[in-house]
């Protein structure tokens, strides 16, 4: 019976052991993780009636990954869409002032987030000829030739501070956004992209029988993302580990690896799977390879600190009906983004209170994670009197630090990863997974997870036939 070792038990490392344990229901998968819990960065903490999550606040059903892996083991019933609300009504401070996006075409045509210029160069960027010198390009250079600056500027740089907290001009569009790369390289235009796949999606469905495919829509837990993590957990045949402290992972011979942890423990394994952070994986493989170590260690990463605020109802004089709102990483502020959480699902205060989650950090702002709690949370405060008018202090706080927070991906990414995975090829039975190479998202990371799967089952199949 072979005996695979996991490294890491985030979401990334709990999906491959559990989709290995379907694939080789002989092996012995079993996974060890540093901390003291699972999920890495998936942590939902429950206090005085609220529910914070200190990393992801939800994922997206875009990508069928999370959602299929949610019913397979027993949660399909258990999940629950955020609101209506959340979808309609988002927001992006500008000038000072909160500014709602659009939602659908003639909000488009209203809205003040953007001058007529700029909505004309945007209307006419299926017109655009696309690009044609082969290379990276990052997302603020992608971003000004297709749809103009003020767009850059102001939506592109928004839409990176939401998912990567990272700087657009750093980051490749190639690594970060393929889909939207693709859409030009492909179609000649991204709008153009979309409209063909939403052509496509349609008539998918239309074959199947089906109705036509709803915008995506982000899905949580009455309970948070702590409920996926923890069902995960009781599902696998072999418990995680946890705080075990891998020192090394060293060749034990030609047909097996060894991993040794602080003090005496080892463990050998037919193969080893590092699904903990780029820089953890960098560690272990130092004294293995150290050019690979090198290769996998050069992968940056942002500071964010994640601060939890809850308010009486009566305290917060605007709507918090929608999903929150964000501001573009050039503006330098304390905070990039707050959420409304308590409105994007339920279940996240007590009766008669709200609970916001701000983000601050990033890319640009990596000193804020060091700040001491009253410093931050003044700054929060200070933050939230200036765009959402609230003069009364908070009845409820929590803040979560991560100090490695989201692996950027910035230009040369790419090529990075193909040169890691062509050197890591010549080590037959060890694999690197997580969300260091091919996407930050959990839907990422549940999809990735998958692919790993079977390439771990299938070079044990192979090795053992």
């Amino acid at each position: 019976m072979p005996r695979i070792l996991i490294i890491g038990g985030g979401i990334s490392g709990l999906t491959l052991a559990y989709r290995l344990e379907q694939r080789l229901p002989a092996a012995e998968v079993l996974v060890l993780e540093q901390q003291t819990r699972v999920g890495g960065t998936i942590e939902t903490v429950s206090r005085a009636g609220y529910r914070v999550e200190a990393g992801p606040n939800g994922f997206l059903d875009t990508k069928p990954a999370t959602v299929d892996l949610c019913r397979e083991i027993g949660l399909g019933e258990r999940l629950t869409p955020a609101s209506e609300a959340a979808g309609r009504n988002r927001f992006l401070l500008l000038h000072g002032r909160l500014c709602r996006l659009p939602s659908g075409f003639l909000s488009f045509l209203t809205s003040d987030v953007l001058s007529w210029r700029a909505k004309l160069r945007l209307l006419t960027e299926r017109f655009r000829s696309p690009c044609r010198e082969p290379g990276d390009e990052s997302i603020d250079a992608f971003a000004r030739r297709r749809v103009g600056n003020e767009i850059a500027e102001t939506l592109a740089d928004a839409f990176v501070t939401g998912i990567h907290a990272g700087d657009p001009a750093l980051l490749s569009v190639q690594a970060a956004f393929p889909r939207l790369a693709a859409f030009e390289r492909v179609h000649g235009s991204v709008l153009r992209g979309f409209a063909q796949a939403r052509r496509q999606r349609r008539a998918e469905a239309a074959a199947r029988g089906e109705p036509a495919p709803r915008p995506g829509k982000m899905w949580s837990f009455r309970e948070g993302l702590g409920l996926l993590v923890a069902t995960l957990r009781e599902r696998l045949r072999t418990p995680p580990w946890t705080g075990i402290s891998v020192r090394a992972v060293v060749r034990a011979s030609n047909e097996s690896w060894q991993v040794r942890a602080e003090g005496r423990d080892t463990w050998t394994a037919a193969a080893v799977v590092l699904a903990c952070p780029a820089y953890q994986q960098a560690a272990l493989l130092a004294d293995l390879d150290t050019d690979l170590a090198q290769q996998i260690g050069a992968i940056p990463y942002n500071r964010v600190a994640v601060v939890g605020l809850g308010y009486r109802t009566a305290d917060v004089p605007v709507s918090t009906e929608g999903f929150g709102y964000l501001s573009p990483q050039r503006c330098r502020r304390d905070v990039l983004g707050v959420q409304w959480c308590s409105s994007i699902f339920p279940d996240r205060a007590p009766p008669g209170c709200v609970l916001l989650r701000a983000l601050c950090g990033g890319w640009h702002r990596p000193e804020i994670v060091d700040w001491d709690d009253e410093r931050l949370l003044q700054a929060v405060r200070s933050e939230l009197a200036q765009t959402m008018h609230i003069q009364a202090p908070p009845v409820f706080h929590h803040i979560v630090r991560w100090h490695r927070a989201i692996p950027q991906y910035h230009l040369g990414h790419l090529d990075r990863v193909a040169a890691i995975e062509q050197r890591v090829s010549n080590h037959a039975g060890l694999f690197l997974g997580g969300n260091a190479y091919h996407g930050v998202a959990m839907n990422d990371c549940v999809e990735q997870a998958s692919v790993l799967a079977e390439r771990v089952a299938a070079w044990l199949t192979k090795r053992g036939s």
